[in-house]
C-alpha cells in the first residue's frame, strides 16, 4: 500500500509502540481516540493499518524510490524528528544501544517528551539502526546499498520541502518566535508555529502543513498578516474609479458607437466593457496601507458600483436579464441562468475535498486521482474556492432578482 520495506515499518513500530497493533504507528497513542501528542490531531482509526499509512503519508514517505542506507537512516530520524543535533546528540532513535549514541563521553540524552530533553537519560531502547545492523546478519533477503543511491526522480520530500521552506519564511514574516530555520524541515519548531497559526485563523490544530494550512499561510502572508477580511475601502475606491472611467463625463447616455479620442466600449457590447473593465483591474495597482474612502458615505460608494453594473447590463435602455442573472451579457447570462447556485455549492463542495488531498504517486482509484489533480494545479483552493462561492452568491442574488421581478419560473406542478 505505501511501497516502503517492511523492516522500516517494522523498527518504527518497535520504537514508537513496542509492537502494539492497537496503537497509531506516529506516536503509539490508542488507535480510537483523536492523537494529543505530536503529530497530533490524528484519527481515529478503524485498524492498525489505516492509522500507518496515516503516519508515513505526513511524512511524505509514500511514493519513495531510494531506500539505501543513507535515505533510510535519514527516514528513520526524520520519523522521529531531528531535535537532538541542536542538543549536540547522536539520536538514541537510530544508535540506542551502541557506542555511536548521544556524546562519546555521556552516551545519554533524551527527549523525554514533547520539546523536553533531558541529557542524562539514557535511552533504554535499542536504535533502529542498531536493530537494522542485526536483522542484516539473520535474514539475507535485507539488503543495503551502501553507497548513495540517485533515484532518477526526485523523492517526495525533497519536493515537499521547498513549500516547507516556504512556509517557514511566510510564518517568520508574519511574526513566528522563535524565527524558523528555513531549512526545509517540519521539525518541532516549525510545527508548534504551524499549530499555533492554526489554533489562531480558526483552522483543525494539527501542526501539519497541510492543504487548507498552505493557503491560509499564503493568505495571511500576502495580506500583510491576517486572513480575516479587512478593510474594504480600497475595493470601493478602485470600483469606484473605475465607474467613473466609464461613465461619460457629461451624465448623459454613453454613446452607443465610440468617436475618434474616445476609448469608452458602446453599451450594447457586453464583451467589449467587460474586456475594457479587465484591463483598467490589471492597471490599476493596489492600494498599500489603509485608506480613507473618497466618500464618508458607504452607501453612496455602493451606489457608484451599482451605476457600474447598471452601465454594463442596460441594452438599449432596457435590462436584458436583470442586472444580476446578466451580469455577464446576454449570451453567457442566458447561458448561466439557473445554474450558478448549483455549479457554485458543487465547486466548493470538490475545491474543499481537494484541498484536504495530500498527493500520493502511487495511490490508486479515487485518492490517486484527486492527487493528480493537487499536484498538477498547486494552489488550487485559494483560487478556486473564492470563485465557488461567489458563483454560490451570485445565484442566490440572482434568484431573489427573478422573485422580485415576478420573472421566477412557476413551480412545476405535482401529481
Amino acid at each position: 500500500m505505501t511501497g516502503l520495506p517492511w523492516y522500516f515499518a517494522a523498527v518504527c513500530h518497535y520504537r514508537e509502540s513496542n509492537f502494539d497493533f492497537d496503537t497509531y504507528l506516529g506516536n503509539g497513542e490508542s488507535l480510537h481516540r483523536v492523537t494529543s501528542i505530536v503529530p497530533k490531531g490524528r484519527g481515529p482509526f478503524a485498524t492498525f493499518v489505516d492509522g500507518a499509512v496515516d503516519a508515513f503519508r505526513i511524512e511524505n514517505f509514500i511514493g519513495a524510490h531510494d531506500w539505501g542506507v543513507a535515505r533510510i537512516l535519514f527516514r528513520l530520524e526524520a520519523f522521529n524528528g531531528f531535535g537532538y543535533h541542536a542538543k549536540g546528540c547522536n539520536s538514541p532513535y537510530l544508535y540506542g544501544g551502541s557506542t555511536l549514541y548521544g556524546p562519546p563521553e555521556a552516551r545519554a540524552g533524551k527527549f523525554v517528551r514533547d520539546h523536553v530533553f533531558d541529557s542524562n537519560h539514557v535511552d533504554s531502547q535499542l536504535g533502529t539502526a542498531v536493530i537494522l545492523h542485526a536483522m542484516m546478519s539473520l535474514d539475507s533477503s535485507i539488503t543495503l546499498d551502501g553507497s548513495p543511491q540517485f533515484a532518477s526522480r526526485t523523492e517526495p520530500e525533497d519536493e515537499a520541502a521547498s513549500t516547507i521552506v516556504l512556509m517557514q519564511q511566510a510564518l517568520n514574516k508574519l511574526g513566528a518566535n522563535p524565527m524558523l530555520a528555513e531549512d526545509g524541515i517540519s521539525g518541532p519548531k516549525t510545527r508548534a508555529a504551524v499549530s499555533q497559526f492554526q489554533q489562531q485563523n480558526g483552522l483543525r490544530d494539527t501542526g501539519l502543513l497541510d492543504g487548507a494550512t498552505v493557503a491560509a499561510i499564503t493568505r495571511a502572508t500576502q495580506a500583510g498578516g491576517s486572513v480575516q477580511s479587512g478593510d474594504l475601502s480600497h475595493i470601493l475606491k478602485r470600483l469606484e474609479h473605475l465607474a467613473q472611467l466609464l461613465r461619460p463625463s457629461s451624465g448623459g447616455v454613453t454613446p452607443a458607437t465610440t468617436t475618434p479620442g474616445n476609448t469608452l466600449p458602446a453599451t450594447n457590447d457586453p464583451i467589449s466593457l467587460f474586456e475594457r473593465l479587465f484591463s483598467l483591474i490589471n492597471k490599476t495597482a493596489p492600494v498599500p496601507g489603509p485608506v480613507t474612502p473618497t466618500s464618508p458615505a458607504p452607501v453612496d460608494q455602493l451606489k457608484q458600483v451599482v451605476d457600474l453594473l447598471s452601465t454594463l447590463l442596460n441594452k438599449d435602455g432596457k435590462p436584458v436579464l436583470g442586472q444580476v442573472n446578466g451580469a455577464l451579457g446576454d449570451t453567457i447570462g442566458k447561458l448561466l441562468d439557473g445554474k450558478k447556485t448549483a455549479l457554485g455549492i458543487g465547486g466548493s463542495l470538490i475545491t474543499a475535498l481537494l484541498s484536504s488531498v495530500t498527493a500520493s504517486p502511487n495511490a490508486g482509484g479515487l485518492a490517486g486521482l484527486l492527487g493528480t489533480i493537487v499536484s498538477a494545479v498547486p494552489g488550487l483552493g485559494q483560487f478556486a474556492l473564492p470563485i465557488s462561492l461567489a458563483l454560490t452568491a451570485w445565484g442566490v442574488l440572482g434568484k431573489m432578482e427573478k422573485w422580485a421581478q415576478g420573472t421566477a419560473p412557476p413551480p412545476k406542478p405535482t401529481t
